[in-house]
């Protein structure tokens, strides 16, 4: 059963984490101890290959490189052989599903995108990403006002992804809850050719071409290319979709301290139905059928995207290394919305104005662009070692939307036509002070204004704009109390703007219907306090485990008051609190095992009660946030013939076993904690499998990698996403059921 009525606390509290749960942990901490217990017979750091060693590995913790084992946050890597190994390679959730504090989940729904959270922060967004940032290959994807689509990434040519939360990642800016930053491939030194392709259930088609080669005299051009398609028929009504990608990315070393990379990203999808958010009454009933009015009104959108950045890096001195980039980008959305009359609920409000067939259209065309400059430098010879950073971002967004109705799906009327301008100016600087061998002290701040302008062209009077400026300190430390543990600790300000989709719309008074597009001209910024501490420990070169303390405190959060028809009305809540644990392992030490945990406890509630648009009280203190489940676990066990390579080394040849178990908890879907329209308000915790098996042979120069995965294994029922405070309680998206995927990927000398 996926759901059980009106559960109260207590309930809830034994509904944490489940029956397969036990087993799984009590291989993998019986793998772990057995690693621990034989770390005298692994050879020392010095021994090592360095590419094994985990602390090697470098990030950007905030603004600046360093080592992920010496960064006074927490800070997650994923490789290339991660992401390959994840599935068809198309959705981003896939990849960072074992990224501590991350919450990714995969609606199904492609019209929609993905939905990842970072510590709470983006869990309320019913579409795209919202409350974290995503950079690719050093260009923003997500635009001034918070506002990122996963979907543009380009998996198929990624090199590896870093994940950064808590305080160090405020020095990035306006919703800055967490960063993501994707990096793709380097040239290879000779012509390489790839080619992938995969088919699954429900009719699913990938395919992809990668070429890559270095140019040149000397080697000086370097090129990445990639082109790949997507097509599935979807396990639910209304699911289907197409999806069309081309990534490029070209470098140009002119001379040893000057690089210059052009990045190319090209996204079409010209299909991708929308089979919306189901009642717990209809999920019971049949979780394949699409939401209310979504076959009647045609839902579904189209989506083509073209960007292109350039981005110098320059090395003035030894000492000081200069980095600008430059990018511009058009972004063309058309989609149909379904009306939320219920045809069998004529008491409905929205059923007195509104026929069951009329629903909406909207058509959005955007362009958006940006400079960046930042100077580095570093004084390792001083009394007192330190680094520093300072640079300067200006990024904008003008977007075109034009409103109407449809019947039965066919646009009838233009009834609006508003343009949205978002613009942020920020500077931010960042120094990291070696102290001495034990202790080292990091320290920025970020000013950033952000400007929103909503101009109705329909109804003048009903646009509007507003201004936020803010600046954010943040301080971290590190005690490097041995070679292989590390403890730190850090806090900073942060905040977040609503955006031009949230400010688009009011409640109408009295409740009656569609929200009204009146600018929402009483949306503030929400304002955080963020505080972490944690502990990084190498038990060996091969055997990683990190652990993190963290609390936020905002007030002013931004939440969803109402949403019907496709449209949301957005407000601020006074205080809401985020606290929780996260826990990481990662281990190699086992020859020829690989062992991976990822724990994160996350008690995110209300602390007040607040007013909403209507000015009516909403009795939400003490209130678990929606959207964000309170314990979430996600593990695996894989298996190697000939043992894992190094990163950075050619991968293994021979058979690849790996066992996944993904879980999470309960998760409410609405402010209230409670039933709404004589449905459960709430999905109930669940524990998934996951099998996948790889082999990889290797024929002259070429090699060819067979994948074959089945995915929720035991057939789980579950939700793999909510909707939040959805107007009629149409909150639900299922998971899949028990389904497979088969692959070749061919990589060969040209």
């Amino acid at each position: 059963m996926i759901y059980k009525k009106n559960p109260n606390k207590k309930e809830q509290k034994k509904s944490t984490l489940f029956s397969p749960l036990s087993a799984l942990l009590a291989l993998l901490a019986t793998a772990t101890l057995f690693s621990t217990l034989s770390a005298n017979a692994q050879p020392s750091l010095t021994e090592q290959d360095p590419a094994m060693t985990l602390e090697a590995v470098e990030v950007r913790a905030g603004r600046l490189d360093a080592k992920q084992f010496d960064t006074p946050a927490s800070t997650y890597f994923v490789d290339s052989s991660v992401v390959s190994n994840s599935g068809n390679q198309v959705n981003l959730s896939d990849a960072l599903n074992l990224a501590p504090g991350v919450v990714s989940l995969n609606r199904n729904n492609y019209a929609q995108d993905i939905q990842i959270s970072i510590r709470g922060f983006g869990a309320r967004t019913a579409f795209g990403l919202r409350g974290i940032r995503l950079i690719t290959d050093d260009i923003p994807a997500t635009i001034p006002d918070g506002q990122g689509q996963a979907s543009t990434v380009s998996l198929t040519s990624i090199d590896h992804i870093e994940v950064l939360s808590g305080p160090l990642a405020q020095l990035y800016g306006n919703s800055s809850g967490g960063v993501i930053q994707t990096y793709t491939k380097e040239a290879t030194a000779t012509p390489t050719g790839q080619i992938q392709t995969y088919f699954g259930s429900y009719g699913m088609r990938r395919s992809d071409w990668q070429a890559s080669d270095r140019l040149g005299d000397r080697s000086q051009i370097g090129v990445v290319a990639d082109y790949s398609t997507f097509k599935i028929d979807g396990w639910r009504q209304n699911s289907a979709a197409v999806r069309n990608q081309f990534n490029s990315v070209i470098t140009l070393d002119p001379q040893d301290d000057t690089r210059f990379k052009v990045v190319l990203n090209s996204f079409n999808m010209p299909l991708a139905q929308d089979p919306l958010g189901l009642t717990a009454s209809l999920v019971k009933a049949n979780p394949q059928r699409a939401g209310t009015n979504a076959l009647l009104d045609i839902t579904q959108k189209t989506v083509k995207q073209d960007q292109i950045g350039l981005v110098m890096q320059h090395k003035i001195s030894s000492t000081l290394d200069f980095q600008a980039r430059i990018y511009d980008g058009i972004r063309d959305t058309n989609q149909t919305q379904a009306s939320s009359c219920d045809p069998s609920n004529l008491t409905y409000p929205t059923c007195t104005s509104t026929p069951p067939q009329t629903g909406s259209w909207i058509a959005l065309q955007r362009n958006f662009n940006g400079i960046g400059l930042q100077l580095k430098g570093r004084d390792m010879s001083a009394a007192i070692p330190w680094e520093w950073i300072v640079g300067s971002d200006f990024d904008r967004s003008l977007e075109n939307r034009q409103t109407g109705k449809t019947s039965y799906g066919n646009l009838s009327t233009n009834s609006g036509y508003l343009q949205n301008l978002a613009t942020n100016n920020d500077f931010f600087g960042q120094t990291i002070f070696h102290l001495d061998d034990k202790w080292s002290l990091t320290g920025g701040v970020r000013n950033d204004h952000v400007t929103i302008t909503n101009s109705n062209f329909s109804a003048p009077l009903n646009g509007g704009a507003a201004s936020f400026t803010n600046t954010n300190p943040v301080v971290g430390l590190t005690w490097h109390l041995r070679d292989d543990l590390n403890l730190y600790a850090n806090t900073g300000l942060g905040f977040e703007t609503p955006t031009t989709s949230e400010t688009a719309y009011t409640l109408p008074s009295p409740l009656s219907g569609l929200p009204s597009a009146v600018f929402n001209s009483n949306l503030k910024a929400s304002q955080s306090h963020n505080y972490e501490v944690g502990a990084k420990w190498l038990n060996s070169p091969a055997t990683q485990i990190n652990t993190a303390v963290f609390l936020t405190k905002t007030s002013n959060d931004i939440v969803s008051a109402y949403t019907s028809g496709g449209q949301t009305v957005y407000q601020n809540a006074a205080q809401t609190t985020r606290k929780g644990f996260e826990l990481s392992l990662s281990d190699t030490s086992i020859n020829h095992f690989k062992e991976q945990i990822s724990f994160t406890f996350i008690k995110a509630q209300y602390d007040t009660n607040y007013y909403n648009a209507s000015n009516a009280l909403q009795s939400v203190a003490g209130n678990t946030l929606p959207g964000i489940p309170k314990e979430s676990l996600n593990a695996s066990l894989g298996w190697s013939e000939r043992g894992y390579s190094p990163r950075g080394k050619p991968p293994s040849m021979g058979a690849e076993l790996e066992i996944g178990f993904s879980a999470r908890s309960t998760m409410w879907a609405n402010d209230a904690n409670s039933s709404a329209n004589a449905t459960n308000g709430y999905a109930a915790g669940y524990g998934v499998f996951d099998l996948k098996l790889h082999e990889r042979v290797a024929f002259g120069t070429s090699t060819l990698d067979s994948y074959f995965a089945v995915n929720n294994a035991t057939n789980q029922m579950y939700i793999g996403s909510v909707i939040v405070n959805q107007a009629n309680a149409g909150y639900f998206e299922p998971g899949l059921p028990r389904n497979w995927t088969v692959g070749l990927k061919l990589t060969t000398p040209l």
